[in-house]
């Protein structure tokens, strides 16, 4: 039996579903593997309800999404001050992670934007006798700003950043990128560091998009909304994710809902507000649902005539693998989010609002153009998970 150590990080619910993904087909290459998780709230409740195993000393480990709401201001979110924010939690992480493989053995351990420990193993803060897999869905940081401390902190995590080709080289590392080569721009890390698309491509291993689920198996609207308990009414369905960054954004889409309603007489709005912001703190109008934490979120999305989203990799991949009307708000500052918004333009999927620009009747007239809309995307791939199984279970036989 081959046992792995499994990191799920970064921020919100996104990763942990890809994840999710990569761990059933590595099982299904490699039936023996015995997976442990290590992950913070909400990434655990996820876990949990998957039936996962998670290693007891994650109620030690720092959660991403906390930090990334320390550091949000309303519903904005610089991701280099969040990563300056989050280093003393990154620290304490590391040394857990390295508690944690020296008194337990493994064959292999994966990260999956496990920043810290590149920087430890970039500064020499533990060393790694165990082969490791890092993932990646994006490269490098953008200041987003003309704070000259946030853009000199930039550079300095840029040129980490492009240290890592010497810690995740050889036969016991590897660097895989969720995505496609398109994906990463044709830009510097920073003054004298390289080309960023140029470095991933001879880096890290491009495996393609990841979803949890086959897009074929939910393309019945109607027989999926009889399993949630839908009705035929017409349905919007509204999203932030894994963080409470987005309350702005689900409290938007709520004074929506009168103005719809005079509209289509037979709508129905239900918010999600996910696992860290409780329903109750959400003003909304009368007649519309919220809820909190929702399990297998894509089949509301394919039970949805319209799904009002924050910008994010996954929720956005979903709903274009589904092929439904969407619109998405990125959440603003927040570099990544920008590379979200250009690979959905290349798919020709969904459409970008922002949030500080955009009124109640603004939105509402979007969902109204959006209803019933016939969706002309692109194809995307979603074979991903296999392609990272496999490159993983290459270190398990």
């Amino acid at each position: 039996m081959k046992k792995v150590l499994y990191i799920s990080g970064s921020i919100g619910l996104g990763h942990i579903s890809k994840d999710l993904s990569i761990v059933r087909k590595l099982r299904e290459l490699n039936p023996s593997v015995d997976v442990t998780w290590v992950a913070a709230h909400p990434t655990d409740l996820v876990l949990d309800d998957a039936g996962e195993k998670i290693h007891p000393k994650s109620k030690q480990f720092s959660s991403y999404s906390a930090s990334a709401e320390n550091a949000s201001k309303g519903s904005s979110l610089n991701l280099v001050e969040y990563v300056f924010g989050s280093l003393p939690g990154w620290y304490k992480n590391i040394r857990l992670i390295r508690q944690i493989i020296a008194s337990e053995h493994y064959d292999l351990l994966v990260g999956n934007e496990t920043y810290e420990i590149i920087i430890g193993l970039v500064f020499g803060l533990f060393k790694l006798n165990v082969p490791f897999v890092m993932i990646y869905d994006f490269i490098g940081l953008d200041s987003m700003t003309n704070k000259p401390f946030v853009k000199f902190g930039n550079y300095i995590l840029n040129w980490i950043w492009s240290r890592d080709r010497r810690i995740l080289t050889g036969k016991n590392r590897k660097a895989l990128f969720v995505g496609e080569l398109e994906d990463i721009p044709e830009k510097k890390l920073g003054f004298l560091l390289p080309d960023r698309r140029d470095y991933a491509k001879v880096h890290y291993e491009f495996v393609g998009y990841i979803v949890l689920f086959d897009p074929r198996v939910c393309r019945d609207q109607r027989r999926v909304r009889k399993e949630l308990g839908y009705d035929d009414r017409s349905l919007v369905i509204c999203t932030i994710g894994g963080t409470s960054i987005g309350k702005g954004l689900l409290e938007l889409c709520s004074k929506t809902f009168p103005i719809l309603k005079k509209k289509i007489p037979r709508m129905r709005m239900v918010l999600v507000s996910g696992p860290r912001l409780s329903p109750d703190s959400v003003k909304v109008e009368e007649g519309v649902e919220v809820r909190g934490f929702v399990p297998e979120l894509y089949k509301h999305y394919a039970a949805s005539d319209v799904a009002v989203v924050q910008g994010g990799f996954s929720s956005t991949l979903e709903l274009t693998a589904l092929r439904k009307p969407f619109i998405f708000f990125p959440i603003e500052g927040h570099g990544e989010q920008e590379y979200v918004a250009e690979r959905l333009a290349r798919y020709n999927a969904g459409t970008r609002m922002y949030l500080s620009r955009t009124t109640p009747e603004l939105l509402a007239e979007q969902i109204l153009h959006h209803f019933y809309r016939e969706v002309c995307y692109r194809k995307i791939p979603t074979d991903g998970a296999m392609r990272a199984a496999l490159a993983m279970n290459r270190f398990l036989v």
